[in-house]
């Protein structure tokens, strides 16, 4: 029995949301497990790119950074992070120098970048998770997240991103004219980018105001940034698949093509919301910037 294209994006796509909807609903665990897999498959492509570039970044630095990070972001240890960030960079400084050939710093800026955006970026899912919770808590290695507040703004990011991405596109095909990004992504349209930012900031207002009884300006900003930093992380994806003159990143989801052509909307988006919750919803950000003096 043949299956169309349509009907199996379809279906791959409805497994890999419900699946993702369990894991943020779940915490703990089954997250992490979902933010490793996003981090393994993102790497692995990432480094398959910038191979076409001539560029050879290091994939077990990358993971093995990225695998530190999600540990620091399970147990909450996050006065780990620069240290963390500080080995890994010098890390991939002598992987570069002592690995016998290729010596390119672009090697090392690669390696880098790779561990900042295919792991510790997304990794602040796990952070977001636990947004509205003071202390999580542990039964030895298990991770329990008594609060849910977490859990319902990674949906409302999920399904915002979803809404913009597919708002851009429909807004595109009837009324773009302007283009948006030519050079990188020469399909993407002003008019697409508009209709898909007011449409997530229409649905951040519903959804805020509703279910987190957020101030009316919280829920535009947050609308905002969820539209502004979705596109943004697709034209990103896009910048560094052009420089490496590769048409999409992989084909390892059927019908859907590569792991970060799926994912790249939400990689710089998930931190950006995050503090933006954690400084300006959760805190009051004027009082943190006094408690400095």
């Amino acid at each position: 029995m043949n299956i169309s294209k349509s009907v199996l994006r379809l279906i791959v796509g409805l497994i890999i949301g419900f699946s993702a909807l369990f894991a943020i609903l779940a915490g703990g665990i089954p997250l992490v497990i979902l933010c490793l897999v996003i981090v393994i498959l993102g790497a692995k492509e990432y480094t398959k790119i910038l191979k076409n570039k001539g560029f050879l970044p290091s994939y077990k630095i990358i993971i093995s950074s990225s695998l530190i990070f999600a540990f620091i972001a399970y147990f909450n240890k996050l006065d780990l992070i620069p240290l963390v960030f500080t080995i890994a960079s010098l890390m991939s400084f002598m992987w570069v120098l002592f690995r016998g050939k290729q010596p390119y710093i672009a090697n090392v800026a690669t390696t880098i970048l790779g561990f900042v955006y295919c792991g510790w970026f997304p990794l602040h899912l796990l952070l977001l998770r636990d947004i509205g919770c003071c202390e999580p808590l542990y039964n030895g290695w298990i991770k329990h997240n008594p609060s849910m507040e977490g859990a319902a703004y990674a949906i409302l990011l999920l399904l915002a991103v979803i809404l913009t991405d597919s708002c851009c596109y429909y807004a595109g095909v009837q009324f773009g004219k302007h283009k948006l990004a030519e050079v990188i992504s020469p399909n993407k349209t002003i008019e697409g980018a508009i209709g898909g930012t007011l449409m997530c900031i229409l649905f951040c207002i519903i959804f805020g105001i509703k279910f987190f009884n957020l101030p009316w300006y919280h829920a535009i900003i947050i609308g905002i940034l969820i539209a502004l930093f979705a596109q943004i992380g697709d034209l990103c994806e896009s910048m560094i698949k052009r420089d490496a003159g590769v048409k999409d990143s992989s084909d390892i989801i059927p019908g859907h093509g590569g792991f970060l052509d799926r994912t790249d909307s939400y990689i710089l988006t998930i931190p950006v919301i995050y503090y933006y919750l954690q400084f300006f919803v959760q805190n009051n950000f004027i009082e943190l910037l006094k408690g400095l003096y």
